[in-house]
């Protein structure tokens, strides 16, 4: 088994490590696989025009170099650290309104997608490649921030459109994603290296690009929360609940821990 991180941020967009030191971060805590996902902005809006003004976004003249130094970071990673290294973007669409922004991670795949177009036909033209979409943060993020409330207020419509919606972001189990049965995720949002304390997806897969994927589409993967400050990935065998908490994907129940609550969800 090995712990995967599918929504982390480089100074490509707004975070603040690059990615060979993303790799590293994440290499030298024994995890097994990540997705670089650099925010990719709405090229007509007026935020996503002063977010690539800024160097907060993937833009077409970015994009091609991101892509080769992921590709050579990947080659890097497996050799040093047997790690899989997944390209990947979070279309990022920001409103004035909350209810009207909505954030989408793409991971295994590598054209480039203009963000301005509606959700559903971005998510669709995700999975025509070949890749993985996630509802990003779909709910509130229990941080003062920007929220994108869009796609969870059309999860109806949406929920079979997403490969996987994130039922955690950081330290934040969201209750409203776990009380569901929609297909779930749970992911750092890394911008900053303390941000690796966080929940994540255990996986018992191949370290193969392809079967991690499909891992994700089938929803054969656990969560844990990781403590970057408390342990490394040998030490997680139970050792400490602060550093290893479970809920599984993989039994009759479907269990959702955070520090306070467990929630516990039949499954066919």
């Amino acid at each position: 088994m090995f712990l995967a991180d599918f929504h982390v941020h480089s100074n490509f967009s707004d975070g603040k490590l690059s990615i060979p030191e993303v790799v590293d971060l994440y290499g030298r805590h024994g995890f097994g696989a990540i997705a670089i996902t650099d925010h990719l902005c709405e090229s007509q809006g007026v935020i996503g025009i002063t977010s690539a003004y800024l160097g907060c976004s993937l833009t077409p003249a970015t994009y091609p170099l991101y892509l080769e130094i992921i590709a050579s970071e990947a080659e890097r990673a497996w050799e040093k650290y047997r790690m899989v290294v997944l390209p990947g973007y979070e279309l990022t669409k920001n409103m004035l309104s909350n209810h009207r922004s909505a954030h989408i991670v793409a991971i295994g795949t590598t054209q480039y997608l203009e963000a301005d177009g509606e959700v559903i036909d971005l998510v669709r033209s995700i999975r025509a490649q070949g890749g993985i979409s996630i509802a990003a943060h779909p709910v509130w993020t229990r941080k003062i921030e920007k929220q994108t409330y869009y796609l969870w207020d059309n999860r109806f419509e949406l929920q079979n459109e997403f490969d996987a919606w994130e039922v955690a972001s950081g330290p934040f189990i969201f209750d409203e994603v776990a009380k569901t049965k929609l297909p779930k995720i749970a992911n750092s949002d890394l911008h900053l290296p303390r941000h690796l304390t966080a929940w994540k997806n255990e996986l018992s897969c191949e370290r193969h690009p392809e079967a991690i994927l499909e891992a994700i589409r089938k929803q054969q993967m656990d969560f844990r929360f990781f403590n970057a400050q408390t342990a490394l990935l040998r030490e997680l065998e139970y050792a400490s609940p602060r550093s290893a908490e479970p809920f599984g994907l993989g039994s009759r129940h479907r269990q959702f821990v955070s520090r306070d609550l467990v929630y516990s969800q039949a499954v066919g």
